[in-house]
């Protein structure tokens, strides 16, 4: 049904989490397609052992680099980018698919309903701790309480896991791998589809995910994503979520241009930002030697497990 995609970088106890609750909680049959960064922690012997088609780099290379190198494995007509970090619960799935049919079309970005053990202040995820790891995990705790939930659809939220179309994932160009190592990427993503006409963001109710969450960003140097996002669009990431992608809920959609206008401030912003040294100063404090992290294809040799 869904090619999903899991970027993952030396995070095997969780990954096993994510990849068994796929497995077992699914009503569907999905591929699962994986891409490892360095793998050293057992990752990689784990994931060929298991069969699970992957791509690999040699050193963390990021979200953005990972996500377009593991999606060129993916051949069904929908792409679900879901996190290493994350636990799904039984008709996670059957949800996304009933909307999907119900769509009509396949301009859409839909999430599923996240649920998180810390109360971080965002509006749009559920506070439950049922465990901050694979360690104190409460399972039982977690499906009892999803499977009591009430929670509907929300329009004009996007969250974590996406999924979109294949068609719409290759019609934007996937992650744009000058937010790596991924801060604000999302939010780049986003205006990528609204550009080629994405105008529904979704929250699906029923699809409730569990997710232990920071796993892998709190181990590295982040982007300053919101100044690379302004430099590139023109406008800041929150007046793009409240006056574009917020609105996308209401019946005014219709009269929002089809090519964001930024507001005076989010200009000024721009301009000040044009003296830095963005994106090539974050990219250079995080990784200066990018391609040496790299896994590439032999000539005319297919070995996406090498």
């Amino acid at each position: 049904m869904f090619s999903i995609l899991i970027p993952t970088w030396n995070n095997l106890p969780y990954l096993k989490l994510c990849i068994d609750s796929i497995r077992r909680h699914s009503a569907f049959e999905h591929e699962i397609l994986v891409h490892v960064n360095d793998g050293s922690d057992g990752t990689l012997d784990w994931v060929r052992e298991q069969g699970i088609r992957h791509t690999r780099s040699r050193g963390n290379v990021g979200v953005c680099v990972a996500m377009n190198d593991v999606a060129r494995l993916a051949t069904r007509d929908w792409i679900l980018f879901m996190n290493d970090d994350m636990f799904c619960t039984p008709g996670w799935d059957t949800a996304f698919v009933e909307t999907v049919r119900g769509l009509g079309h396949s301009a859409a970005y839909l999430a599923g309903t996240l649920i998180e053990p810390t109360d971080t202040g965002n509006a749009n995820v559920i506070a439950a701790n049922f465990g901050t790891g694979p360690d104190n995990f409460d399972e039982a705790g977690l499906l009892a309480y999803a499977s009591g939930m009430t929670t509907v659809d929300r329009d004009g939220v996007a969250l974590q896991p996406m999924l979109v179309s294949r068609q719409l994932w290759h019609m934007a160009g996937g992650y744009s791998i000058e937010f790596g190592p991924g801060m604000s990427s999302d939010d780049d993503f986003l205006m990528k589809l609204w550009l080629v006409g994405c105008r529904v963001y979704r929250s699906v109710g029923a699809s409730r995910i569990y997710h232990f969450g920071c796993r892998t960003t709190g181990r590295i140097r982040r982007n300053r994503g919101g100044r690379e996002f302004v430099m590139k669009w023109g406008i800041s990431q929150k007046d793009f979520n409240r006056e574009y992608i917020r609105k996308s809920a209401t019946g005014a959609v219709a009269s929002l241009p089809n090519v964001p206008r930024a507001p005076f401030k989010s200009r000024v912003k721009r301009v000040i930002y044009a003296l830095g040294r963005y994106p090539f100063e974050d990219l250079e404090g995080w990784e200066p030697d990018l391609p040496a992290q790299l896994t590439l294809m032999k000539p005319f040799h297919d070995d996406s497990a090498s």
